[in-house]
């Protein structure tokens, strides 16, 4: 064999082998698109899952309820194509051009709900469950010296929930018990992912004769949000995302909180590279009193109404499930100037299996109104509900930073799954 042939045959093997590297990923990626499962209407046929470019790639056979062998149904009955409809199913097989296996896609019948569409803006008060650690830091003793007496004992993250056998109920209750140690090792009951922990730290006497472990905490939060939607027995549904701490970024474990009336003051406009922002008032008093803050979850946060007339003010619509979403017009709710109002918005993606749940749509404000009061999606807007051909679909959730024109948006059914 020439050198030459030895080159040719080196070439066509990395060539090959390329390839097969393209096709696997070709295939994983199809396969993450499809969801695991999908909602269907009782008494409606299954819709077509995916839209172009994927129908065209992705087969789909309906499969009897219980069964994954659909060699048993007739195949005039199973074959998905055109408008790919199909009734009595209850799950669905995909495969990659008709013969390559992918995913068989659970179809769990249920009846539509409807819900009554937010859109105005909420205040947000929440204690959380403990005393949340931010971090740690020095203290300067009283011989002039810097001491870390909390490092490597208590992490960015830690829920504190008593210090030497005492309920906290907040931070000056903390700081109290550390102050009244004298400088002797004080035991934390500590929630740490999930997991109790008993720590021990030993105060230091700081220069102004307090004494102190060097421990950052933090135990409420408070902002302003957008309503997403409350249903008929008083239960509602806001911002599309949990709430997290600001510097540990984790899920705030919720202990209680309260939802209030809010109104807008002033709206900073977003530019490439800094989100705007609503910045809202909240009125903190009882008259004002939403709701109570039952839930705070990855998908939003959620409880119960105190004053149904105001928070079942806006139009009832029907639900839309992920598979009915199109790639086009749309709306979003929102009230930036006290009115709440519908401003147009184009759906540019539709992930139905994305793993990251509040990040299920892309979608782009094309309302020349409110691109000209806020430059797009803001800070505050979070929850706005998405309206799609006469049903809610979903609820804004965040802003693309260098493009704030764009945005995320998270399946309504997820959030109601909570």
């Amino acid at each position: 064999m020439t050198r030459l042939q030895k080159y040719r045959l080196l070439v066509m093997g990395l060539f090959l082998i390329s390839l097969s590297g393209l096709v696997v990923c070709g295939y994983v990626y199809l396969k993450d698109q499809v969801p695991d499962m999908i909602f269907v209407e009782e008494g409606e046929k299954i819709p077509a899952i995916f839209q172009e470019p994927y129908c065209s790639l992705i087969s789909e056979e309906a499969v009897e309820a219980g069964s994954r062998d659909a060699s048993d149904i007739p195949g005039d009955a199973l074959h998905l194509s055109g408008n790919c409809a199909a009734s009595g199913s209850g799950a669905v097989k995909c495969s990659l051009l008709g013969m390559i296996p992918l995913k068989t896609v659970e179809v769990e019948r249920t009846s539509r709900q409807k819900v009554y569409a937010g859109g105005f803006p909420v205040g947000i008060y929440l204690e959380t469950e403990g005393i949340l650690v931010i971090g740690t830091g020095e203290v300067e003793g009283m011989d002039g010296q810097t001491y870390e007496p909390a490092e490597h004992i208590v992490e960015s993250g830690d829920y504190i929930i008593s210090a030497d056998g005492r309920m906290l109920e907040d931070k000056e209750e903390l700081v109290e018990c550390i102050n009244a140690s004298g400088g002797q090792k004080i035991s934390l009951e500590v929630l740490r992912d999930g997991e109790e922990l008993e720590l021990e730290v030993t105060p230091v006497q700081a220069a102004n004769m307090e004494y102190k472990a060097g421990i950052w905490v933090r135990n409420d939060a408070q902002g302003v949000g957008t309503l997403t939607y409350t249903d008929e027995s008083g239960n509602f549904g806001a911002l599309g995302h949990g709430i997290s701490d600001v510097d540990t970024s984790t899920l705030l474990s919720l202990k209680k909180g309260s939802l209030y009336e809010a109104d807008v003051a002033f709206v900073t406009k977003g530019e490439k590279g800094k989100p705007g922002e609503l910045a809202g008032i909240i009125h903190y008093r009882d008259s004002a009193l939403l709701g109570t803050i039952s839930e705070n979850r990855t998908t939003g946060i959620y409880g119960t109404t105190d004053n149904n007339e105001q928070m079942e003010s806006g139009q009832e619509y029907e639900i839309g499930y992920k598979q009915e979403i199109e790639k086009g017009p749309a709306t979003i709710l929102c009230s930036i100037d006290g009115t709440k109002k519908e401003y147009e918005i184009n759906i540019e993606s539709i992930d139905l299996n994305k793993k990251e749940i509040n990040k299920g749509m892309v979608i782009r404000v094309t309302d020349p109104e409110l691109l000209e009061k806020t430059g797009g999606i803001v800070q505050g807007m979070s929850g706005s509900p998405i309206i799609q051909n006469g049903r809610i679909v979903g609820a804004v959730t965040h802003v693309f930073v260098n493009d704030p024109t764009k945005g995320y948006g998270i399946f309504i059914e997820n959030m109601l799954e909570h």
